[in-house]
């Protein structure tokens, strides 16, 4: 199912979207783990703030 929703969104028929990966540490072990979303790619300066 996830291959199918990638290649749609790669057609051009819709919004572009962008995968961002951030890195965040955990407060309960210290340590970090990575947090991804996806957000339209003219949104992607803002989320990254």
């Amino acid at each position: 199912m996830a291959k199918k929703t990638v290649a749609t969104l790669k057609t051009g028929e819709g919004a572009k979207f962008v995968k961002i990966v951030k890195t965040v540490k955990s407060p309960k072990t210290g340590a970090y783990v990575f947090k991804e979303v996806m957000v339209p790619a003219e949104e992607a300066k803002s989320a990254l703030k």
